[in-house]
């Protein structure tokens, strides 16, 4: 065997094997089977578990260092708790001529007229919009969708100039497990569904990505800049998003 050889195969045996990253399994629920992710994470004390915002996941966050088999007998030990926050999260509506719509924090009631303009139109607390009805809330949708990224942008750059950052690449997101993010290449993505919560809670979200332009971390530091970022109402705004999240999942499923 060449030495060439040699060295590769004594650096392959001393490789330690790699923890995995993360686990995924099925629960088994009344109601069928829920998916289940369960990952570690560097800050966390103890086992978490939660209900993704559409209800679609459970979640399981365990400290480094625990078995991630740990996390996943956790969550299947409240599959009672489980099935009944399942069975409590928002069935998607399709949206209609005279439903209401959250916008802003404030509810619209949606007017369709054949003879209005295609593009929606906010006249006090209503939504006036024309063109085939059958397109309604694809139209919703994309206004809806317009929006967000207007005023995230204007967030962003709020907050960037606090923070003494540049304003980096924005973009709109469609997930359902987080209501914002920031890559490690600095691009920021916005759940544009947060165009439906009150502005502080949207406005929360965005101060917490710019927060992490700075400290890619949770550090004590982080905090502080996102407390200085936001001000007094970041509580408040955390609280309504944990308590009214999934409701921004009840349209346009």
């Amino acid at each position: 065997m060449s030495d060439r050889a040699r060295r590769g195969l004594e650096n392959f045996l001393s490789r330690r094997a790699r923890p995995p990253r993360e686990l995924r399994e099925e629960l088994a629920l009344p109601g069928g089977p829920l998916p289940l992710l369960v990952r570690p994470h560097n800050t966390a004390r103890r086992m978490t578990l939660r209900l993704s915002p559409d209800g679609s996941e459970a979640r399981v966050t365990v400290p480094l260092g625990v078995p991630l088999r740990e996390g996943a007998h956790f969550a299947r030990s409240r599959i009672d708790w489980l099935a009944r926050q399942r069975a409590a999260a928002p069935q998607a509506k399709q949206l209609e001529h005279g439903d209401s719509l959250p916008f802003r924090g404030m509810a619209l009631r949606i007017e369709w007229d054949k003879a209005a303009r295609r593009q929606p139109l906010v006249m006090q607390d209503m939504l006036v919009l024309g063109g085939p009805e059958d397109g309604l809330a694809r139209r919703i949708q994309r206004w809806l969708e317009a929006e967000a990224l207007a005023l995230c942008r204007a967030d962003l750059a709020e907050y960037c100039a606090a923070a003494k950052v540049d304003a980096p690449d924005l973009r709109l997101s469609r997930a359902t497990r987080r209501w914002g993010s920031c890559s490690t290449s600095g691009t920021v993505r916005i759940n544009w569904r947060l165009i439906m919560a009150p502005d502080e809670v949207r406005r929360s979200v965005v101060a917490h990505e710019v927060a992490h332009l700075v400290h890619f971390d949770h550090s004590p530091a982080f905090h502080a800049l996102l407390a200085r970022l936001h001000g007094p109402g970041l509580p408040a705004a955390d609280r309504w998003l944990k308590r009214e999240g999934r409701s921004l999942y009840l349209h346009f499923g």
